[in-house]
């Protein structure tokens, strides 16, 4: 990955003392020479922290992005209504407002990191288990609500996280690290997209809720048995160092343009793909398979390719790099937007009637393990532009941003559908992640490896 700070500039900075009286330089010579070797790199208490903390950090998006949106359908709601409710994904992109509060201040006993962790996940198992006892028929305004709850509760949990992951990683684990937990991430999918959709065949939405609820439980004990991080540990000693120096610091690097450059970067990468599954599931019911079909074989589907995807992303971006792992994945996360178009144009008439679910199995896999590579290598991308003395702050800011296109770009997802229909939609998506890739060679050039790779 390109430096974004030149030779000398790279020495001054990682000679800065940080809060916790260690220099940057000292530190990060700490964690690497404590970094585990060969099979222990993937197999250390660290890699299970990343696995379990992966899972419940993508459970209550997928809830709000899969369940809630196949609990609207099947209740008739409005598909441009369903569309919309990707707006209450609002907190993921203004996260980093919030998030210097949660750099300065922490709970007592449990420590900074787990305190917001334990808090966070506590709230979101009793914010998912009230869903299932309204009506989308009779109570749409207070679904928003609890949706609202669960979006901004997630979206906390989420920085706390992923200053968490930042922190007990040294630079050398961050590729693989990241891989392990942005594939965990996306196995969570299937509590909400399979599980909780078969469930909704036998048993009542509001059992389903609860059930679903229970599945953040296995994150709450983590937090319990997890240490809080040491190197970086200290909070900052004011509200001006927690707001103020971690965006001049970013901003300082390497000037305004190459900045905007980064955050440009961020915003677009992922935009094609995310926008692409904002309406899987409806995509799904509308090209006639059932929500048992859709649970048991796309979800599945996923299953085995996201495991795969997993396996070799983390070995695949300790072999060769974070810069190279953001082009070749990034082409394999376009290309699996075509074969949600060749979906659309081959299987809107005939994949129900002929039970034609291999194809949906060999699309959703192709995604599953694409997408999933991408990300992995874009959040270690994050991961190491990420000053480690602002952690939670520069993390939820650029991981705000990349929400973006979740949040608005996907509200308009079902008017875009109603209008132009699946198949030109999903062309539409893959001409959006283009945008992202031609920035790679100023960003992340292909021959050029990130400090301590």
């Amino acid at each position: 990955m390109r430096s974004m700070l030149c030779p000398q500039q790279i020495s001054n900075f990682n000679t800065v003392p940080t809060a916790t009286g260690i220099s940057m330089n000292d530190a990060s010579q700490a964690t690497d020479t404590a970094a585990p070797t060969g099979w222990r790199h993937y197999f250390n208490r660290q890699m299970a922290i990343c696995v379990m903390l992966g899972f419940t950090s993508g459970l209550p998006l997928f809830i709000l992005y899969n369940l809630l949106s196949a609990w609207l359908k099947s209740e008739q709601v409005d598909l441009k209504a369903i569309g919309l409710f990707a707006l209450v994904g609002f907190p993921y992109t203004w996260k980093f407002v919030w998030s210097p509060l949660m750099d300065r201040f922490h709970f007592p006993l449990f420590g900074r990191r787990r305190g917001w962790m334990f808090v966070t996940q506590l709230a979101l198992l009793a914010a998912i288990g009230s869903m299932g006892f309204y009506s989308p028929k009779t109570d749409l305004n207070m679904i928003i609500v609890l949706a609202a709850a669960v979006a901004f509760l997630s979206a906390s949990q989420d920085i706390v996280i992923d200053a968490y992951r930042r922190e007990i990683l040294s630079d050398q684990q961050q590729g693989s690290g990241t891989a392990l937990f942005v594939n965990a991430y996306k196995l969570s999918t299937l509590v909400p997209g399979s599980l909780s959709l078969i469930l909704s065949d036998f048993l009542s939405w509001q059992m389903v809720f609860a059930v679903t609820a229970l599945f953040m439980l296995p994150g709450v004990v983590t937090t319990l048995l997890i240490n809080e991080p040491k190197i970086y540990g200290q909070p900052p000693k004011n509200l001006r160092e927690a707001v103020v120096l971690p965006f001049q610091e970013f901003i300082h690097r390497s000037g305004w343009s190459y900045a905007l450059m980064v955050l440009a970067f961020i915003f677009l990468y992922k935009l094609g793909d995310s926008m692409a599954t904002a309406l899987a599931t409806p995509f799904y019911i509308d090209l006639g398979f059932s929500r048992t079909q859709i649970g048991l074989v796309a979800k599945n589907a996923g299953l085995w390719a996201s495991l795969a995807g997993g396996i070799l992303g983390a070995v695949w971006l300790e072999k060769t790099g974070v810069n190279r792992g953001l082009w070749i994945f990034g082409v394999l996360q376009a290309i699996a937007i075509l074969g949600f178009a060749v979906l659309a144009k081959f299987g809107v008439s005939t994949a129900a009637v002929n039970g034609n679910t291999l194809m949906l199995g060999l699309v959703i896999g192709l995604e599953a393990f694409a997408v999933g590579l991408g990300t992995a290598a874009f959040t270690a991308y994050i991961a190491t532009t990420t000053d480690p003395r602002y952690t939670a702050t520069q993390f939820a800011l650029f991981t705000s941003l990349a929400a973006v296109p979740r949040t608005f770009f996907n509200a308009a997802t079902g008017f875009i559908v109603e209008n132009t229909g699946w198949f030109a939609f999903f062309l539409i998506c893959f001409a959006l992640a283009l945008p992202g890739m031609m920035l790679l060679p100023k960003i992340a050039p292909w021959n050029e490896k990130k400090q301590g790779e």
